[in-house]
């Protein structure tokens, strides 16, 4: 909680949002994302990982082998972020990298066997750290809302 929100807080010590603010989506979807993100965050610290170690191995794993300028495509990693991403997996024996035979200036990057079990670890971890920021919803919620946002998402990202 911020120094705002502790010093709006009545007696009873229960935050009151108002209620425009409260129907409005974009504040609870930020709102949410933020508490998302810092779950997400701290939940993969406990095991040493990163979401964005996430992002590489699932997308080496369900597309295979790339470059690194296509797995920054694939993970929405910046290509500025994407070499010390790589270099934290090659150092852990996640990831291997080889020179690529068509063009040797730059390296393909391939899961090794390693990456794809820690891949299955991480897979664990979030669906424990996801049943506990849904566990409000009922199964059938959690899909309807994942569905839900799948759709907004890609009708403002359709273009980009």
């Amino acid at each position: 909680m911020n120094r705002a929100e502790a010093a709006d807080l009545p007696d009873d010590g229960v935050l009151k949002t108002p209620e425009r603010l409260r129907r409005r989506a974009s504040r609870l979807l930020s709102q949410l994302s933020m508490r998302s993100g810092r779950l997400i965050t701290e939940g993969l610290a406990r095991v040493d990982a990163r979401k964005w170690h996430y992002a590489v191995l699932a997308s080496l794993h369900e597309y295979g082998p790339g470059s690194q300028a296509e797995l920054s495509q694939r993970s929405g990693i910046y290509r500025s972020d994407m070499v010390g991403v790589l270099n934290e997996l090659a150092e852990r024996d996640l990831v291997e990298r080889a020179p690529d035979p068509a063009d040797r200036r730059r390296n393909v990057i391939t899961i090794s066997a390693q990456g794809r079990r820690h891949l299955r670890r991480l897979d664990k971890v979030l669906d424990d750290l996801h049943d506990e920021l849904l566990a409000p919803l009922s199964p059938a919620e959690r899909d309807q809302f994942v569905q839900l946002l799948t759709r907004l998402l890609d009708h403002h990202t359709r273009g980009s």
